[in-house]
């Protein structure tokens, strides 16, 4: 088991991280002063951890060989098996709609989303499974085109050529289904559903914003349902339901009003080094949404949002020159 390193995506960029191939498993180090190892996407994982001892015992056996990790974190699937090690376990919140039939699922949601969906068919808005192919990738283009902002903060994905888009969602298509949504001949937004087991997973679900009076979101997310269904899939999940401190937020509201909810799932955290013993009692191993306030919290996106909007406005101002 000698150490290397892989390419992965961290939000729209592609960087090169340490990597370890253990027992079929690759484990990326991630962090700068707290190096954190994790099983390269966990979160796409058709099954769970056969045995961790044994990525446990080996990640503390290559410090010397050159990959060096202060923490190795795993989790469990949902819906959340009892606790199976004696390691220090923290609960997973994980946004998700448990599937019985999309009838009970209809019934469950608010009347305004009810509405929405409805007001997408009204509005003209047609879902459909595409091929991944390049006129796909050209609609995923334009949408992520429509807008440089996406939730507050600078769009990652704005502006990108065929061959990156055509990279950032090539992975798991053996697994994987793109659901569109057009409006006549245009697409105006899509979900990307990987399915792993017994859970299918939201991967990418963008719109454009140019189109949000024709609510394409909900409609995509009703489609998402349907094919859980037809699947057998007994869970649709669609990420984290909380973000540690953060709180309400807009994504999270458009959640729950999507029928999503609450589930906990075991974590784990395993220290490998002095330090990380240390970060973990300290609670650093939570992250800065884990340990700072609330209120905290609010003010800082509060201004990084006016920031990206000052260097909107004067890359306009620039550009009118």
């Amino acid at each position: 088991m000698q150490p290397g390193s892989i390419e992965i995506s961290v939000k729209g960029k592609w960087v090169r991280v340490p990597a370890l191939e253990i027992d079929e498993k690759t484990i990326v180090v991630r962090g700068t002063w707290i190096k954190v190892a994790r099983i390269h996407d966990e979160w796409w994982m058709e099954s769970e951890i056969e045995d961790a001892g044994v990525l446990v015992d080996a990640l503390k056996q290559q410090d010397s060989h050159g990959l060096h990790a202060d923490i190795f974190t795993f989790t469990q699937k949902v819906p959340g098996s009892p606790v199976r090690y004696n390691y220090l376990t923290e609960l997973e919140s994980v946004a998700a709609i448990r599937i019985s039939n999309s009838e009970d699922w209809w019934k469950s949601l608010p009347q305004e989303t009810r509405k929405n969906v409805r007001r997408s068919q009204k509005r003209g808005v047609t879902t459909s499974i595409r091929v991944f192919d390049d006129d796909l990738i050209k609609g995923i283009i334009e949408v992520n085109n429509d807008s440089p902002m996406r939730q507050g903060q600078a769009n990652a994905y704005y502006g990108q050529s065929l061959d990156q888009a055509r990279k950032d969602y090539s992975g798991l298509l053996d697994r994987s289904e793109f659901i569109c949504a057009n409006v006549e001949n245009e697409m105006i937004g899509f979900l990307k559903l990987v399915y792993k087991g017994e859970v299918a997973a939201i991967l990418n679900l963008t719109v454009k914003v140019s189109h949000n009076d024709k609510r394409p979101a909900n409609a995509l997310i009703a489609k998402a349902v349907e094919l859980c269904e037809k699947r057998g899939a007994s869970y649709l999940t669609y990420g984290l339901f909380n973000y540690g401190n953060k709180g309400d937020n807009p994504l999270r509201e458009f959640k729950i009003r999507n029928g999503f909810k609450e589930v906990l799932t075991p974590r784990y955290y395993v220290p490998l080094t002095m330090w990380g013993t240390i970060a973990i009692k300290l609670g650093f191993h939570r992250g800065l949404l884990g340990i700072l306030p609330h209120n905290l919290i609010t003010v800082g996106l509060n201004l990084r949002t006016r920031w990206y909007n000052l260097k909107r406005s004067s890359k306009a101002g620039v550009a009118q020159c």
